[in-house]
């Protein structure tokens, strides 16, 4: 909308509105000689107005006697508050003002001529006065505003040695500091009672020997616990090897896990659940499948229930759990559901849900809300949920929320959560990211991770990786699904939303019952997807990395990876949906030349849960390693790389 002046240093706009018809445009002058030539005389359609560049500011024409221009300076950066959005501010001031704006852009300041009446450049010129206070003022500037505002002048040519400048105050940084460690006190004054450790260690636990812990640590793959703090470190509890060591004190609680079956505690539990029922927080890092949602539940129950104010006089929930994903969320109230203790009520807050249900839900009041980041930030935004109540804090899965980018809104919420709440992190690996997070929320955390913080995949997955090309996929997967038994289910690994539909519609049309999942389906179509899957209507499940998450189907006896995975972390995830509850799984997972760049990591992931390593895999991880030196080698001497590009003259 506004053009630039060919040949002059400085950027100058001309603002000619149709809305302004009282103000006549002069006759565009062309020479003779260039009847078609197009540049600084050039035209411009444009909707609402057009946008001419003259040859002379003074081809404007105001209604009345002709005046010499108004000028004056404008401070550079409060240009764009006269201007507005696409030049709509200074169009209505010409339109009210019967007047021509004519802005030119220098530094430290523009320089601002008004064409028209003596009354109405004095009118205008008050206007754009007014806009530059009123921005000025939600800056909540201290300094005066002849000190940035306008240097009259009757010369065209308004020098930088004339304007005045006045020095910008030094901020105060430690009186900021000092103001926000005063606002923070005040924000959480006269906070209700909490209480955390709620640990009555039984004798069993309390008789082991260090042998005996050492021992039962390295069997129950080899789990390792630390603690964070600085200082002295404090005894880290020994594990709870049954259900009695831990919740003796808690009959309800064992009711609910002897009604579920469970024969005795994953190895995560059994290390993790002393720790949280003393009210210290957790970091939880272990593969998926490994029971971590228990691990925080049970204790997080009790937590609730053991509170000095008595659930109606919270005035808000107690437990807090966020999760990267719907399907996850959904997951988790489920068992929040299965396990319920002394009359709890949860609410699962998603996006793609009901906004107006959940809101109707948490006015009824809740104990615990399990919610995916996005939509709790904005109920949070719009008061329609007070979390200075909670008490208990759960990241689930935080490695895959930093992932999806949802730090923003996890800072956002935690602002509202009192900071002396207990602090759960879970997390399937343990990469840069994940300990940021940790070390800015969690307050002298121990850590507990099975296995190893470097990447594995679980042992109970047999993985087979088939090195191929992006032609011969789909044969090898339509090969694959006509073979599978009767009893066989199956997850399809693809990388788009698009791949997923177009797999699913040449599948079906070939006859075979298949379901998607991906992001871009209504929440009720992935709902029923997933229980056709879940209930065994439908076998075979063609997701993106959606579903490498949260997706608790115990009975999946095959992952198939379609398209290989963006990372070698997702590729972990992947796998870890079958193998599940202490049973067997088979992974297949197609690669190509686009993905031999991950072959090396891959290679060290099967040699860690001890698989087969196809000689084609080791081949290509090879060539890769190569061309990568060679790339190396090629910048160091300065050769161009790759094909040479073609010069067009």
């Amino acid at each position: 909308m506004f053009r630039q002046e060919a040949g002059s240093n400085a950027s100058r706009w001309f603002v000619d509105s149709q809305r302004s018809s009282a103000v006549p445009r002069a006759p565009e002058r062309r020479p003779a000689e260039e009847p078609n030539r197009r540049g600084r005389r050039g035209r411009r359609g444009g909707r609402g107005g057009e946008w001419r560049e003259l040859s002379d500011p003074s081809d404007y024409v105001a209604v009345g006697p002709r005046e010499p221009p108004l000028c004056f300076g404008l401070r550079s950066d409060l240009v764009g508050a006269v201007i507005g959005r696409g030049g709509s501010k200074v169009r209505d001031i010409q339109s009210i003002t019967n007047t021509k704006i004519q802005i030119t852009k220098g530094y430290p300041e523009a320089e601002v001529k008004i064409f028209g009446s003596k009354a109405m450049q004095t009118k205008a010129k008050a206007v754009i006065y007014n806009l530059v206070k009123r921005q000025e003022d939600n800056y909540h500037s201290e300094s005066r505003i002849d000190t940035v505002a306008f240097q009259p002048s009757v010369e065209s040519d308004i020098r930088k040695d004339n304007s005045i400048i006045e020095d910008q105050p030094l901020i105060d940084w430690d009186q900021i500091r000092e103001d926000a460690l005063k606002w923070e006190k005040e924000k959480w004054a006269n906070l209700p009672p909490i209480k955390k450790n709620f640990y009555i260690e039984s004798a069993t636990t309390s008789s082991m020997s260090q042998v005996q812990i050492d021992n039962w640590r390295k069997e129950n793959y080899n789990i390792m616990c630390d603690d964070l703090k600085d200082g002295e470190k404090r005894h880290i509890p020994n594990p709870t090897c049954k259900f009695e060591d831990a919740f003796q004190c808690y009959p309800e609680v064992m009711a609910n896990i002897i009604k579920a079956g469970f024969q005795r505690p994953t190895p995560i539990q059994s290390q993790a659940w002393p720790i949280v029922l003393q009210g210290i927080d957790l970091i939880g890092v272990a593969q998926t499948g490994t029971g971590k949602t228990l691990s925080y539940l049970m204790p997080g129950f009790i937590h609730l229930d053991s509170q000095p104010v008595a659930k109606g006089k919270r005035n808000g929930p107690g437990m807090l759990v966020l999760t990267p994903t719907r399907e996850l969320a959904l997951q988790v109230e489920a068992e929040c559901s299965k396990y319920s203790y002394k009359s709890l009520k949860s609410v699962c807050i998603y996006g793609g849900g009901d906004r107006d249900g959940q809101i109707q839900d948490l006015t009824k009041g809740v104990d615990i809300i399990i919610a995916t980041p996005g939509r709790l930030n904005d109920l949070q935004m719009n008061n329609f949920v007070n979390l200075k109540s909670i008490t208990y804090l759960v990241l689930d899965e935080a490695d895959k929320m930093l992932d999806m980018g949802f730090e923003p809104q996890i800072m956002k919420i935690l602002l509202d959560v009192r900071p002396d709440r207990q602090t759960i992190m879970t997390s399937a690996t343990w990469p840069h990211t994940v300990r940021r997070l940790a070390q800015s929320y969690l307050k002298e955390p121990m850590i507990v991770y099975v296995g190893t913080l470097d990447l594995v995949a679980v042992n109970t997955v047999k993985q087979n990786i088939i090195v191929t090309t992006e032609e011969e996929k789909r044969s090898h997967i339509q090969s694959f699904l006509e073979n599978m038994c009767p009893k066989d289910k199956v997850i399809v690994f693809v990388s788009r939303k698009a791949v997923a539909d177009h797999l699913s519609s040449d599948l079906i049309l070939r006859h075979i019952s298949v379901e998607s999942l991906h992001g871009n389906r209504e929440q009720s179509d992935r709902e029923k997807a997933l229980e056709n899957f879940k209930t065994g209507k439908v076998r075979i499940l063609i997701a993106t990395d959606l579903a490498s998450r949260g997706l608790d189907v115990h009975d999946i006896t095959h992952v198939y990876n379609y398209d290989f995975p963006r990372n070698i972390e997702e590729y972990v995830h992947r796998v870890g949906r079958t193998g599940r509850a202490g049973k067997t799984g088979v992974s297949i997972t197609l690669i190509t030349r686009n993905d031999w760049r991950v072959a090396t990591e891959l290679i060290n992931i099967l040699e860690r849960a001890n698989q087969n390593v196809p000689e084609d895999l080791v081949s290509m991880a090879e060539r890769y390693k190569a061309n990568k030196q060679k790339k190396e080698m090629e910048k160091k001497l300065g050769r161009p790389q790759g094909k040479p590009k073609k010069f067009y003259y």
